[in-house]
């Protein structure tokens, strides 16, 4: 995912080995908008990924050559691996229909440039609003949390907030690695890398019989400490990079977008000629879903399926209009419809505004390629003189 992205550096520096390392980066979508916004970069960018896309070097991209291209957003919006998750396919259809238009099969080169034009502005317009931060995590914050007078009652407030009776002692260890966040110095606990390579061997450093033993809070308290300790040992030899990320939707990109009855009816415009409409220039109540996923960004939404709760609010919506009734409509209907939605939408999250905070393991370097936009091609300029 991190290659994706355009990066700023932070202040927040480490030592290790006399050596200052970075430990933050953040990602704010400035290169991508730089090098978007640069004709003869993005040119030179476009014409070098459209080759290494088209296979059969007919000049077009097929709907199977364009897979690395939709692989690659997917990954960069945080989207699980194509073909595990219902709601995540569906964003990466939409982002294969972006391309195609819901129609072509074959895709040319300025198309191509087009969309992938929208669909990076709109990414560096998301970071720009929330970007994310990426933490090289090597135990220091985490000593420094074990070593400060905040740990004991930490965790003995962690102890006391689980369900302790009859657990043994690996398990209370486990759910209280869960607790702790980046905030801590701690990765994700539930991430697999980390469970195998970081958590694991600390919990090897305990003793075994010990760990099969019913949790007192003595206990606990001891040899969580005893653990946290052999954690940070552990993350010193393999420090973890983390994705953390934090938005607040609180519906007021939506009334910004809705006052704006310009960008609102263009945008309208634009979402309803790209739909499928009958021989009357009709379509489906169905597509209300598909119409508001394309509407996201500019009403500072995340793509259905992103976020439980803001999906939840979203269906409301969508059934209070009847939305899955399969009902033929014409374009003012549907568009008045779409709108009425988004007023549904601004008003409960005015009421209710929903944060969310997420932190995922980056399971590569922050240089490393990527198929479609790799650090090496945001970085480049058509002279030394740009």
């Amino acid at each position: 995912m991190a290659s994706w992205l355009g990066r700023k550096k932070s202040g927040e520096k480490g030592k290790k080995g006399g050596e200052e390392e970075e430990k933050k980066v953040v990602l704010d979508g400035t290169e991508i908008r730089e090098l978007v916004e640069n004709e003869d970069a993005f040119t030179s960018f476009v014409e070098h990924k459209f080759q290494e896309l088209d296979v059969n070097h007919d000049g077009k991209l097929d709907v199977k050559e364009l897979q690395p291209a939709v692989a690659d957003i997917g990954a960069a919006l945080g989207l699980p691996a194509q073909g595990t998750s219902t709601d995540s396919d569906h964003i990466y259809s939409e982002v294969l229909n972006e391309f195609t238009h819901g129609k072509q099969e074959q895709v040319s080169k300025s198309e191509f440039k087009e969309v992938l034009s929208d669909i990076l502005l709109g990414m560096a317009a998301g970071l720009k609003r929330d970007p994310i931060v990426i933490l090289r995590i090597d135990g220091e914050d985490l000593k420094e949390f074990v070593e400060s007078p905040k740990f004991e009652p930490d965790a003995l407030a962690i102890f006391s907030e689980m369900e302790s009776a009859n657990e043994s002692l690996r398990k209370c260890l486990t759910v209280g690695l869960q607790q702790l966040t980046v905030e801590h110095g701690m990765p994700p606990a539930s991430d697999s890398w980390v469970i195998s390579n970081i958590v694991e061997p600390a919990l090897q450093s305990l003793s075994t019989d010990r760990l099969e033993q019913h949790a007192s809070q003595e206990i606990f308290f001891e040899e969580f400490k005893k653990l946290l300790c052999s954690l940070i040992q552990c993350l010193q030899e393999h420090p973890v990079i983390v994705a953390h990320s934090e938005n607040t939707f609180d519906g007021s990109g939506i009334k910004i977008l809705l006052s704006n009855k310009f960008e609102l009816d263009k945008l309208l415009d634009s979402v309803w000629r790209d739909l499928p409409k009958d021989q009357h220039q009709k379509t489906s109540k169905d597509y209300l879903r598909v119409a508001l996923d394309r509407m996201a960004s500019s009403a500072d939404l995340p793509p259905f399926g992103a976020v439980g709760q803001v999906d939840a609010i979203v269906n409301d919506s969508l059934k209070m209009v009847n939305a899955d009734d399969g009902k033929i409509v014409d374009e003012a209907e549907f568009k008045k419809t779409l709108t009425e939605i988004l007023g549904s939408l601004m008003l409960q999250l005015e009421g209710n505004p929903i944060s969310v905070s997420s932190n995922s393991v980056v399971h590569e370097p922050l240089e490393s390629s990527s198929t479609l936009l790799t650090a090496s091609s945001l970085s480049a300029s058509p002279s030394e003189g740009d």
